[in-house]
């Protein structure tokens, strides 16, 4: 059975090859538009019109070929910019001599006829490729083209299969950097992914950090908006809106994204799309009065000359946008006027073209209403897009893709055996040159034009990414001008690849000055950012910084905490110096307390000095001037130990200040005591039989008030010792200054220096209360015992006083106990006998004091 069905197979091979040739094209052959035989052939493919008509094929007859509308002049341009480089390198004998380059130019303007005019190059135009067998093919050394992303994508991978290289001059999506999906395609403009990158650059640069962003709905727009917008994140711009749209779309998807414009609060808007979209857009935001937009335009349109056609072509006076280095290509110009239809009489384009642009006709039949063509028009007379030889930007890039091919064939064509590149140092067979090999060589060229641009291809197949950055000025009434003010070289380090030149920039609308575009306006130093709910990073409020905290630069992510000795100034912008705090003699407290001070010394000096006047007089005799003395030499040194807690802390200070008031209170409630007792004492010597006073005389009083005083000092030499007193930067209380302070070091010390005074003051109090009652009202001991009153309610109060009070009222409060005290025991003992020496003399008299006391403690006083 199997070799039954291998003889059918075999006769009906036979049959069939009797009366048809071995290999047939499926469809009509596709013919190039313009052709020139050689020795080897390269391929181009362009869109000399740019859209087809609506005609739907019924399938009942063979598909014919769809026709192309509307005339794209400047592909026409690449064509022969194609076709003159090819001509220039034939002419040179330094590059493939003595080999004839030849061509095919395809004119396609839909994507599935510009795949079948790439499989027309990849395997020949003839409808029979041969009567005997299908190994020999009409296949090119590399395909030119297309201009277009999309179209590129899909021949691209297809023509990747055949090892066949494909040079673009104008495809820049950043797609087609993938070596795996496209292993033959190269390009001489660079890819999106840099131009994409470059505009992100740019609108950081002016300070944009709000705008919007429109494409083309296809793979260019699509992928280098996306682009754009990864990039534009990193440099911390927020897109408010992007949309897409085609420009054969229905105008409702138009009308849709321009009511977004005009409800949106950026300004500017970068529209990556070609100059078909632009064109729309443009003229449909015109129509309804939207205006004062900033643009930035792609490659595809900004340096458009046919811009100047559209409605409202002056809203995009003031755009920038990047475009490839413009070059100037010597004799090309003349080339271009010297085209005739006499060169391609095959050509239907040529034809089209010579009768659009002189309104005649080269066959009568064609266009009857159309006067003939008389032979003598020429192009050196007409200025179109064609012959616009002023800057040649995407053309230089045709004539680019043409040489880089030539010097990958010479250096093919000029190995040396056994040095070559392939297996075994081989080198390419001159007359079965393989498409791998020129792929090969293709990736490794390497050439400088005779401009000084240098021409090489990396990994991917992409060229340096080189752009000048262009702005749409009025150079003369009417017209639109591209003016370099700036370049952009993405192989500089980062923060060098972006330059401006010393040119002036126009803005929307004529204007000089940057436009703004930002969500919120930019935080000034001493706030930072809060974003608000639900809103891009770049939709903030700016808030203050807290108190202690700082931001010294625009737009601050957050607040910077001083360091502990440092505080934020007003505005939050810089920290100073955190401001000290203790009681100083320049401050009308420090002042007053220092002079309330000062009046106590005078006034305690008076005394002693009215005392020491009157010391024979019987009132001072009385009240044992001895302890007199002393007490009021106490109480000068207690007035002036308030003095040592006035000033800026030292160590020095801070250890005198409360061992000199601990150990002067001692002393003063010591005297105080020994008065109290001196007088109990006489209270009890004049009872019977008592002896007491010889146990109590002034040998013993002195003794009491120097032990209790010695005691104190104990203390204190065993405080100074074991953990003294220390000036302290007190940063806890107040967070914005530091209170310089005297840290009591040992609070044991403290307290027990303070406790024993408040013990023989409480001693003394209860003394004096006991004696308050002695015969015939002597007044003694109501004195020390008010006098004590006072002294104690002071420092109890001074106590919650103390802990409770801030900074430097604390060390005013503990001023204030001491002068009180102190005040109130002048007072209280001394005024009313100062009161009687100076203004009561007569009292003064030993038979007044005979009045007031009874004779036996008179006595007794009088002897102590």
């Amino acid at each position: 059975m199997p070799q039954l069905e291998l003889v059918l197979s075999v006769l009906l091979v036979v049959v069939m090859g009797e009366g048809e040739p071995v290999c047939r094209l499926q469809s009509r052959a596709e013919l190039p538009d313009m052709a020139k035989d050689g020795d080897l052939v390269i391929g181009g493919i362009f869109s000399f019109r740019t859209e087809q008509d609506g005609v739907i094929d019924t399938f009942q007859t063979i598909p014919k070929i769809r026709r192309c509308i509307n005339y794209n002049f400047r592909e026409f341009q690449f064509a022969q910019t194609m076709i003159f480089a090819i001509e220039e390198i034939n002419r040179n004998y330094e590059i493939l001599p003595g080999i004839k380059l030849g061509y095919k130019i395809y004119n396609h303007c839909g994507t599935m006829d510009i795949l079948r005019a790439a499989m027309a190059l990849v395997n020949g135009q003839k409808s029979i490729i041969h009567d005997n067998n299908c190994t020999e093919s009409d296949t090119v050394q590399a395909i030119l083209g297309h201009s277009g992303s999309t179209p590129t994508i899909g021949m691209a991978q297809m023509v990747g299969r055949f090892q066949i290289p494909v040079i673009s001059h104008f495809a820049t999506c950043g797609c087609l950097s993938n070596r795996k999906e496209f292993p033959s395609f190269f390009r001489t403009i660079p890819s999106d992914f840099y131009q994409s990158r470059a505009l992100a650059q740019l609108v950081k640069h002016f300070g944009w950090s709000w705008v919007g962003a429109i494409s083309s709905d296809n793979d260019y727009g699509n992928r280098g908006l996306a682009t754009f917008m990864l990039a534009a994140q990193e440099e911390g711009v927020c897109i408010e809106y992007s949309e897409a749209f085609e420009q054969t779309g229905p105008r409702h998807e138009i009308l849709r994204i321009v009511e977004i414009i005009k409800q949106s609060s950026s300004k500017v808007i970068m529209a990556f799309m070609t100059h078909r979209e632009i064109k729309v857009l443009v003229s449909e935001l015109y129509r309804h009065n939207i205006t004062g937009l900033q643009w930035i335009g792609s490659d595809a349109w900004i340096t458009d000359p046919s811009l100047t056609a559209i409605e409202g072509h002056s809203a995009l006076l003031g755009a920038i946008g990047f475009t490839v280095t413009r070059a100037h290509i010597p004799g090309l110009g003349e080339h271009l006027k010297d085209v005739h239809p006499s060169h391609f009489p095959d050509s239907m384009f040529l034809r089209d073209f010579w009768e659009i642009v002189f309104d005649c006709s080269l066959n009568m039949t064609t266009e009857p209403k159309r006067k003939p063509c008389n032979g003598s028009e020429s192009l050196r007379d007409v200025q179109n897009t064609f012959t616009d030889v002023s800057e040649f930007t995407f053309t230089n890039n045709v004539y680019k893709s043409v040489y880089a091919v030539a010097h990958a064939l010479h250096n093919l064509l000029t190995c040396e055996e056994s040095r070559g590149p392939f297996s075994n140092g081989s080198c390419a067979q001159p007359t079965r040159i393989q498409p791998w090999q020129v792929l090969h060589y293709l990736q490794t060229v390497n050439f400088t034009t005779e401009e000084g641009e240098r021409v090489f291809f990396d990994g991917n197949g992409d060229s340096p990414a080189r752009y000048e950055l262009v702005n749409l000025q009025t150079t003369n009434p009417g017209t639109m001008d591209g003016v370099t003010v700036g370049t952009y070289d993405a192989a500089l380090p980062k923060g060098h690849q972006f330059t401006m030149n010393n040119v002036s920039v126009i803005w929307r609308g004529r204007s000089k000055m940057i436009p703004v575009s930002v969500c919120s306006e930019s935080c000034p130093p001493g706030t930072r950012k809060a974003v608000q709910k639900g809103k891009p990073v770049c939709c903030f409020d700016c808030v203050p910084c807290s108190d202690g905290e700082i931001s010294n630069a625009t737009d601050s992510i957050e607040c910077m905490r001083c360091q502990l000795e440092y505080w934020s100034n007003k505005y939050r912008d810089s920290c100073r110096p955190k401001e000290f705090e203790f009681l100083s003699y320049e401050e009308i407290m420090g002042t007053l307390l220092a002079l309330f001070s000062l009046l106590g010394v005078f006034l305690t000096v008076m005394t002693s000095f009215i005392f020491y006047c009157y010391r024979e007089t019987p009132i001072v005799r009385a009240n044992n001037s001895e302890l007199s003395f002393l007490l009021l030499f106490s109480l000068t040194l207690c007035f002036l130990c308030s003095l040592t807690f006035i000033g800026r802390p030292s160590e020095w200070s801070c250890m005198l200040r409360h061992t000199a008031f601990g150990i002067t209170f001692v002393l003063c409630i010591s005297c105080v005591l020994g008065k109290t007792i001196v007088v109990l004492m006489a209270f009890r010597a004049t009872l019977p039989a008592s002896n007491v006073m010889k146990w109590f005389g002034p040998p013993q009083q002195r003794l009491s008030v120097l032990a209790f005083t010695l005691i104190q000092v104990l203390i204190c030499a065993l405080w100074l010792t074991v953990s003294p007193p220390f000036p302290y930067k007190n940063m806890k209380t107040y967070q914005e200054k530091i209170i310089l302070e005297c840290d009591v070091g040992s609070a044991i010390g403290f307290w027990a220096v303070l406790g024993y005074i408040g013990l023989l003051s409480l001693l003394c109090f209860v003394l004096a209360f006991l004696a308050r009652k002695l015969p015939d009202n002597f007044n003694e001991a109501k004195f020390i015992t008010f006098s004590m009153l006072i002294f104690c309610a002071v420092w109890i109060t001074f106590i919650p006083a103390y802990v409770s009070s801030p900074g430097k009222f604390t060390v005013a409060v503990e001023i204030f106990a001491i002068l009180a005290s102190s005040f109130g025991l002048l007072f209280c003992i001394f005024a009313p006998k100062c009161f009687i020496i100076l203004l009561r003399p007569e009292q003064n008299t030993k038979k007044h004091m005979m009045g007031k006391t009874s004779n036996d403690i008179r006595q007794q006083l009088l002897h102590v």
